[in-house]
């Protein structure tokens, strides 16, 4: 079989089953057919031909020309995907992914927000030519965005893919759809309420009637993903003198609950994380900030050890 037709064959595929979600789709489309590019360029056409050493030197010419890790252990994902895919129907195929090391992830911690910028945050600044006011239409929506943001923890797409029934005021719960169509259920904080309750008021003055989703713009349309990103990043440098990722507000909303709670389950299912393993970035955090006050504080810290030989050479 061609390497281009088993890769669109897989591709559709996963559109037909419902399990992936679209952006995964996307990814895994562009991934493979890179892939598929650069063994045509190596003269390999036949999905036979690929072998242990094909794939291990498409990883690292993508690894050369920049390409991050983490996006060289999705193109891995995609790999793994497609040859589980084949061995379906053949399974005598020869699987050059088994037995193939997956690029380790790199160690990064992500950003999240003091308690104090968080509550800065929350409060409307002053009126700029980067802030809509606070009674308009678009500063109640902008505020309702941050307040479910950090209430819920939610996923920029989550936030965006908001209908008006998936808000269950009785409970005070906010249902959404997460990664790989995975639903869940999370809770709304009391400022997040209030500012859902405002908006909700001024937003049939823009929206149709029929409209399902929750976030619209000035034409009644629902906002989109990118918005919401200017959006967040406009008040993040209105409100906090710095540009603000949405996802920011998520990290710092799962390190706070941690922080107040110590449940690393409760994170768990209040992020929607599939394992364990990926909330426990939450605890790194904790012990990289105490890191920090130990560094500044304790005596026998290096820079403390500088102080006081630098004390000690004025006695």
């Amino acid at each position: 079989m061609l390497i281009e037709t088993a890769v669109a064959q897989f591709i559709e595929t996963l559109r037909q089953g419902g399990r992936a979600s679209p952006a995964t789709i996307s990814a895994y489309s562009r991934d493979l057919h890179a892939w598929a590019r650069f063994a045509l360029q190596r003269g390999q056409t036949e999905i036979a031909q690929m072998d242990r050493g094909s794939l291990r030197a498409y990883l690292l010419a993508e690894r050369s020309r920049g390409v991050s890790v983490r996006s060289l252990r999705r193109h891995f994902a995609a790999l793994r995907a497609l040859y589980r895919h084949l061995q379906q129907d053949t399974p005598e195929l020869r699987n050059p992914v088994s037995g193939l090391a997956m690029p380790r992830a790199e160690q990064r911690l992500p950003d999240w927000l003091t308690v104090d910028q968080a509550r800065l945050l929350m409060q409307p600044a002053a009126i700029s030519d980067t802030e809509a006011a606070p009674q308009d239409f678009t500063g109640l929506r902008d505020q309702l965005i941050l307040e479910l943001l950090y209430s819920s923890a939610l996923r920029v797409s989550e936030l965006a893919g908001l209908n008006l029934g998936d808000l269950d005021r009785h409970a005070g719960t906010v249902r959404v759809l997460g990664k790989g169509r995975k639903e869940r259920i999370v809770p709304v904080g009391q400022p997040a309420w209030a500012a859902l309750r405002a908006y909700l008021a001024a937003r049939p003055a823009v929206a149709a009637s029929g409209e399902p989703a929750l976030f619209v713009n000035r034409r009644g349309q629902r906002l989109t993903v990118r918005s919401i990103q200017v959006r967040v990043k406009k008040l993040g440098d209105a409100r906090l003198g710095q540009p603000l990722h949405p996802h920011t507000l998520r990290h710092s909303a799962a390190s706070h609950l941690l922080q107040s709670s110590g449940d690393l389950r409760a994170v768990q299912e209040y992020l929607g994380h599939a394992g364990i393993g990926t909330t426990a970035i939450y605890t790194h955090m904790d012990y990289q900030q105490l890191a920090q006050v130990y560094d500044q504080a304790h005596p026998r810290s290096r820079r403390g050890d500088q102080d006081m030989k630098h004390f000690e050479g004025k006695a």
